[in-house]
């Protein structure tokens, strides 16, 4: 009985050992996804902030300029449009330069404005300028308002460089993580290669012999997802308290739901993948070949 608990004690110490090993893979390679999802959200964010004013003509009442804000509105480039009435462009004015305009003019001669951000999608420069022409065909509409060209295209190639090198960290870690992975399950699968090669020797199959290996390190790879997974969900949920108000807005308990599919499905392939590629070499290697 004692050389079975000795055996069954060891089992356990290894699976252990992998587990850990697999979890601190997982949680780096899980850092790393949420880096990249915060990198992605703040540069869409960056150019959702491209703004584009639309002056109206003296002649437009409020109905046509509702009707103009409306169409805007309804439009698949147009964000948070809203609607300056000439008071309010004239309240605007007073509160920024302090000038009243009003009182030096004997009139109000602020025109009414229509102001709207672009979405991600359309903040290319080619883009913006057709949305700046069908906007400036809208009739009652006197001028369109667009941001530098060349702040843009600034813009957009900072952010494509940033995403490929965040692409190529996550791209760098994940097979980093594969590796590490890997070798850990080998290394596992290496101490039982005498097991294996008696169940050969016994007429087992080799379908018989991988599957225990397959469903136990898949298994510590699912776990391993589980905890790595559990451990930055805490994170996240404490970093308000830490200091990292930032970091909740970034990353949203949806994208941290995938990440923490990602890690569980990710560890329970990699670790059932690194299992079926040890013990198929083990199960091709012949006595002599199992003390190298």
């Amino acid at each position: 009985m004692k050389p079975q608990k000795e055996v069954k004690i060891s089992s356990w110490a290894a699976h252990t050992t992998t587990g850990v090993s697999v979890t601190l893979a997982l949680l780096t390679l899980g850092l790393i996804a949420m880096i990249w999802i915060a990198a992605a959200v703040e540069s869409r964010r960056m150019m959702e902030k491209i703004e584009i004013s639309v002056v109206l003509g003296d002649e437009v009442d409020d109905a046509r300029a509702t009707a103009i804000c409306n169409a805007i509105a309804n439009t698949k480039f147009a964000q948070n449009v809203r609607y300056i009435s000439r008071q309010q462009a004239l309240d605007n004015w007073k509160e920024t330069t302090g000038e009243d305009l009003e009182h030096v003019f004997g009139v109000n001669p602020l025109s009414p404005e229509i102001a709207f951000t672009v979405d991600a999608e359309y903040s290319t420069v080619g883009k913006i300028e057709g949305i700046k022409k069908s906007v400036a065909a809208v009739k009652g509409v006197e001028e369109v308002g667009t941001p530098d060209s060349k702040l843009i295209e600034t813009m957009n190639e900072n952010i494509k460089k940033l995403t490929l090198i965040f692409t190529i960290i996550a791209a760098i870690m994940l097979v980093i993580s594969f590796v590490l992975i890997s070798n850990t399950v080998r290394l596992a699968i290496y101490a039982k290669r005498f097991t294996i090669h008696t169940m050969q020797l016994v007429g087992a199959t080799d379908g018989f012999i991988r599957r225990p290996f397959l469903i136990a390190n898949a298994t510590v790879g699912a776990v391993a997802g589980l905890v790595s997974g559990a451990l930055l969900s805490g994170m996240l949920a404490a970093s308000g308290q830490m200091g990292f108000e930032e970091l909740s807005t970034l990353i949203n308990w949806k994208w941290m739901g995938i990440v923490d599919a990602g890690l569980i499905l990710g560890g329970t392939l990699i670790c059932g993948l690194a299992a079926l590629l040890a013990t198929t070499r083990h199960l091709h290697q012949n006595y002599e070949e199992l003390f190298k």
